[in-house]
């Protein structure tokens, strides 16, 4: 009798802080030698921000997410958090949005490690707006994100979970991508 091989799952994971501003350097291509190193299949990068979708037949998320960061730990010596999602997952969090009827190439969606028990704060946001939906929190920033002060930092100190954020352009080219892996 043969013995069925576990199906791989498609995945995406984001990763918070590395080349921005100069800092956390970690070339593309390294990473995705990386996660191949660490028995990830399919490795595929999108821009220099820290986005990868790939397959694994690992079904815990969180267990990847530390192997990755672990990995990176490892061999850069610096500590980069790590979230991974299902491409199910990834599509709720699209469809979700409560910001539809707004221009969205002033949207982003913040991805928490944790759904928060926190689902509104006060802060002076100026014409900025956001909205927590589950582990997800909806950005809409009509000035641009360089002036929001609804920023990753904010985020994790308020909700006290990890966070990084995505524009839309990218969220639905890692969709993309994980779909024709």
């Amino acid at each position: 009798m043969k013995t069925r091989q576990p199906t791989n799952m498609i995945y995406i994971a984001i990763l918070r802080g590395i080349n921005v501003s100069g800092s956390k350097k970690l070339p593309m291509a390294e990473l995705r030698l990386l996660l191949s190193d660490i028995g990830l299949e399919k490795v595929q990068s999108y821009i220099q921000s820290g986005n990868v979708v790939f397959a694994s037949n690992e079904k815990d998320q969180t267990k990847l997410g530390n192997q990755i960061s672990e990995a990176i730990k490892k061999q850069y010596d610096y500590d980069v958090p790590v979230l991974v999602k299902t491409i199910a997952e990834w599509k709720i969090a699209m469809a979700n949005n409560p910001f539809t009827d707004k221009d969205i190439s002033k949207q982003a969606i913040t991805f928490l490690a944790t759904t928060p028990t926190v689902t509104d704060f006060e802060i002076d946001s100026k014409d900025d707006e956001f909205k927590i939906i589950n582990s997800e929190v909806y950005l809409y920033c009509p000035n641009g994100f360089g002036r929001s002060k609804l920023t990753n930092n904010l985020f994790e100190r308020k909700l006290k979970t990890q966070a990084t954020t995505r524009n839309w352009k990218t969220i639905n080219k890692l969709l993309e991508m994980a779909e024709a892996l």
